[in-house]
């Protein structure tokens, strides 16, 4: 009886920092989320902001191109800036400076995206945005409930990551619609992938840390790592099934 008491005492704070840390990393994906959108909103119809990242041009055959600001291109960057500097600082940021960062991420993000209004139709935008929320729902569902270890999976899909990062930079040399079709296929594949294998290693991670500012400080890691999955799935899914304007 002792035993059995012991034992429940030092399993339930695990199990309440698995609950709490898998709800907060959802919490703070889904206000990324919506961070993103008003963002992509504001400089999508407010021309006076999304002047400043590009320059819009009308040619002689009437055609309009966009062509990247100084900002722009500061702007497109600076997600990726953000996620390193995230990853490798986090142990020694407090949290309301990650938090911080999470939040200027998804802003970043969201005036980046703006260009999805201008190439895609608004349905196929929406239909694009249920679709990546129902396979990221399903995957998700399957890294929490699945007794499997994904360690293994997680380290192939990082390699397929790897791959589609290489295919990527050739393709926007070669411009081959094929090769995007592919890439777009095996992306959406290897996201969904990676949302079982982050939800599973969040849930991990929560039975082996301690609450307070360090439960804090990695939920806004796992949600970083949730939006990313989200946020690329459905893109690739856009390219995939998107109507262009």
């Amino acid at each position: 009886m002792e035993n059995q008491r012991q034992t429940y005492v030092g399993t339930a704070p695990a199990k309440d920092n698995t609950k709490n840390l898998l709800a907060a990393s959802f919490s703070w994906m889904t206000l990324g989320l919506l961070i993103t959108t008003v963002f992509a909103l504001l400089f999508h119809y407010v021309p006076q902001l999304l002047a400043l990242l590009t320059d819009k041009v009308v040619r002689f055959d009437g055609k309009v191109i966009y062509h990247r600001t100084i900002l722009g291109y500061i702007v497109m960057f600076a997600p990726l800036g953000l996620v390193l500097l995230m990853s490798f600082r986090v142990h020694k940021m407090s949290f309301p400076v990650l938090m911080m960062c999470f939040v200027i991420f998804s802003a970043s993000v969201g005036a980046s995206l703006y260009y999805i209004f201008i190439r895609y139709e608004v349905g196929s935008i929406i239909n694009c945005f249920f679709s990546a929320t129902a396979l990221f729902g399903l995957f998700a569902a399957a890294g929490y409930f699945t007794k499997t270890d994904l360690t293994k999976l997680g380290s192939i899909l990082f390699i397929g990551l790897g791959g589609i990062i290489i295919a990527s930079v050739i393709n926007w040399f070669t411009r081959s619609p094929t090769m995007d079709y592919i890439i777009s296929f095996i992306g959406v594949a290897i996201f969904t992938g990676l949302t079982a294998y982050d939800v599973q290693k969040i849930k991990n991670l929560g039975s082996r840390i301690e609450g307070g500012e360090a439960l804090a400080k990695m939920s806004i890691m796992g949600a970083l790592e949730l939006y990313l999955d989200f946020l690329n799935i459905f893109l690739f899914l856009l390219r995939l099934f998107g109507n262009r304007n």
